[in-house]
């Protein structure tokens, strides 16, 4: 076997807290890239080491990890779980060839678990489930591995089932070879298969065969003739379903303990693809498959972007396709520059180790100091053009407006947040025309909290969240017929303009329209668009509560002109009176914003959610419940559910996870509308 064939790249993916990080601590452990285990609870893991990763005891941040085993370089993500920290893992898996899906054995298949599980298909990666915290009370490996194949749908192939003594992880049976064996201080020993599990031993290896023989008609076929199957034959059939992505092995251990880890690291070098068989992995941005070669092209993709506080920006590239070395030039197919590469980086979380030798397929690794390049670009050498298509991202969830404490340091703030926006892409910032605002988007309310943390600590930006200000509209009701006058002399050149229009609704989602019915010369047509544009900008001011008003038609169909003090100016003032006289005399009507909001949650869960949707002043819609998971579906108007997040995690013990998208607007309660036209006039006082 070449040093290509057995080099493996992959992701581990699990829902927050699921214990992906120690599991990584167990691998490098193992394959001795560190020294000794650390521990989340201590904050010593090596791939959990930003200052917020450390204080919330989660990952929010990919990790990255190279390493050797048995004489092959592996490349590890740590991809985080959480939802606020998630939003970007259709473009860490760009970076992988496999997954490795950890699933918690105490608490099973989540609600989340469902979500993440469907974005890893939507890749078609092979995957190994790794079911980890066989050390925990109420651990429980049967329910884990229903969850599975009830609510996720795979076809799982169990390999090695779990040995308690006393209630205690001691041990695994390997379903294949029919051996078992007991954990020791350094490793394992053989030991015969205990009495008590022979008969589940016997069921499992059976439905374990049967699985690798359906995945392929020539296995199928020779283990109806004879009712088995060679050790060869099943380790070819089960490597070809994996690759193929119709088997997905289930191996068990626990991190914390060291069990697990080195049966871990055999079974994804056994059957996760090298990067040479990944053949039809990627493709450019008209659907074309690139070619993966050693000896072709040189290209690579930069799937995230990290800061660091010595070396500045870091991004972290996965070579698709030729060899890059250290000081290679590539151009960059987004901005047409050529960059240099400089020393080449191999990561262990925040340690680098410089890589002098060139690097080919399937490695991920740490460029520096390139001039303008960022997440999702494509580096190539001037014989590949080649630009790699990118995963689409879900959309954010949240908004909050962001202000200095100090009045007047705005701009360093917005250059502060800026900063993040290159290394967190699931963030967007935005200034609000109507308000002056600044905006931060983002996956969640923790998200938000942690991007502004890091603004504190990097950028010394002492930034105060506000509430986020709900994108309330203005509209009218009813018809009416007005004019807007200007007149003004105040020696020399006057100012002068005449307008009569006619104000209508339209309906709800029509925008706003206007309708030069002028006949006869009463206005010159060159003053025409002033009105419009002096109705528009008042319409964006509003009205009732300062939100504009939109959903409205103006017919313009009278008015009168001076041949000297006429003017754009005085038209627009015209046009802007015409506008306020007309919302005098029409009733005004204040729109809210209804967001589509799907919740998915244990069963037990489902009375107390609907139930608040209910005091929210949310309507189901309806709701659909799957191997003891219900998703329920709701509109509910968005200023009740600004802050939903940590609401549903306090009532599901953290087991409930949304999704949320702006759906229409609608009339909003009087109650309503007296608090935001009270807030309204309060801030004008204020102001």
């Amino acid at each position: 076997m070449s040093n290509m064939d057995g080099q493996r790249t992959y992701a581990l993916v699990g829902t927050g807290g699921c214990g992906k990080t120690s599991l990584a601590e167990m691998l490098l452990f193992n394959s001795a890239a560190i020294g000794r285990m650390g521990n989340i609870e201590e904050g010593t893991t090596a791939l959990d080491y930003e200052p917020e990763e450390i204080k919330r005891r989660g990952s929010i941040q990919p990790g990255f990890a190279t390493f050797q085993w048995n004489k092959s370089r592996h490349f590890l993500i740590d991809a985080p779980g959480d939802a606020n920290f998630s939003g970007d893992l259709p473009l860490l898996l760009t970076g992988a060839d496999g997954v490795v899906f950890v699933v918690d054995a105490v608490d099973g298949v989540r609600p989340q678990t469902r979500k993440i599980w469907k974005e890893v298909r939507s890749e078609h990666l092979p995957t190994i489930v790794f079911v980890t915290k066989m050390d925990r009370e109420r651990a429980d490996f049967d329910t884990a591995c229903s969850g599975l194949a009830s609510v996720l749908g795979m076809k799982n192939v169990i390999l090695t089932m779990p040995i308690l003594e006393k209630d205690q992880f001691t041990g695994y049976i390997d379903i294949l070879e029919g051996k078992a064996y007991r954990f020791t201080e350094g490793g394992t020993e053989e030991m015969p298969i205990p009495a008590d599990l022979l008969d589940e031993f016997s069921v499992l290896r059976d439905t374990t065969i049967e699985n690798i023989a359906e995945s392929d008609d020539a296995l199928m076929e020779a283990y109806l003739e004879t009712g088995e199957l060679d050790a060869d034959s099943l380790q070819k059939g089960l490597r070809a379903g994996v690759l193929a992505c119709t088997l997905i092995p289930v191996v068990v251990g626990a991190s914390a303990l060291n069990r697990g880890g080195a049966q871990l690291l055999n079974a994804i070098s056994r059957w996760f693809p090298s990067p040479l068989e990944v053949k039809d992995r990627y493709h450019d941005a008209t659907g074309n498959v690139c070619a993966v070669a050693e000896n072709g092209s040189a290209c690579g993709v930069i799937f995230k972007t990290i800061a660091d506080p010595f070396a500045g920006q870091l991004n972290i590239m996965r070579v698709i396709s030729g060899t890059i070395g250290t000081d290679s030039t590539l151009k960059n197919m987004r901005s047409g520059e050529m960059e240099r590469t400089g020393t080449l980086l191999y990561l262990v979380g925040k340690n680098q180790i410089p890589c002098k030798d060139p690097l080919g397929p399937g490695v991920i690794v740490a460029v520096g100091k390139l001039k303008n390049t960022k997440t999702g670009d494509t580096l190539c050498d001037d014989k590949k053009n080649v630009v790699l298509q990118m995963p689409t991202l879900p959309p954010q969830l949240i908004m909050f407006a962001l202000a200095p404490r100090e009045k007047g340091d705005e701009d360093k703030v917005y250059a502060a947040v800026q900063k993040l926006l290159d290394e967190d892409i699931t963030l967007r910032l935005d200034r609000d025309e109507e308000t002056g605002d600044i905006l931060l988007y983002g996956m969640g309310q923790m998200h938000i909290e942690t991007a502004v943390e890091k603004a504190r600590r990097r950028y010394k930006a002492d930034i105060v969240l506000k509430t986020p200000r709900v994108p309330y509209r203005e509209t009218i009701r009813g018809k009416v017929q007005v004019q807007g006058r200007h007149k003004k002399q105040s020696g020399g050149r006057g100012q002068f303009g005449d307008c009569w229009i006619e104000m209508e609704p339209m309906p709800r989602g029509g925008g706003y329209v206007f309708e030069d019915a002028i006949v006869g010369g009463a206005i010159p047509r060159n003053y025409i668009p002033a009105i419009d544009k002096g109705i528009q900008e008042s319409a964006a001011r509003g009205f009732l509560a300062g939100y504009p008003v939109v959903d409205f038609k103006v017919r313009l169909y009278d008015g009168s002109y001076h041949t000297v003090d006429s003017s754009e100016m005085a038209f627009k003032i015209a046009g802007s009176l015409a506008f306020k006289k007309a919302m005098e005399s029409l009733k005004a009507v204040l729109l809210e914003p209804i967001v589509l909001l799907s919740v998915s949650v244990p069963d037990e869960y489902m009375g107390d959610v609907i139930g608040d949707l209910s005091s929210r002043r949310g309507k189901v819609l309806g709701s659909d419940s799957q191997a003891g998971i219900t998703e329920i579906r709701a509109h509910v108007p968005m200023s009740e559910v600004l802050r939903y997040a940590p609401d549903l995690r306090s009532f599901t013990g953290g087991q409930g996870v949304f999704t949320m998208d702006f759906d229409h607007y609608e009339e909003a309660p009087q109650p309503v509308v007296e608090k935001v036209v009270a807030e309204h006039n309060k801030q004008k006082q204020h102001d």
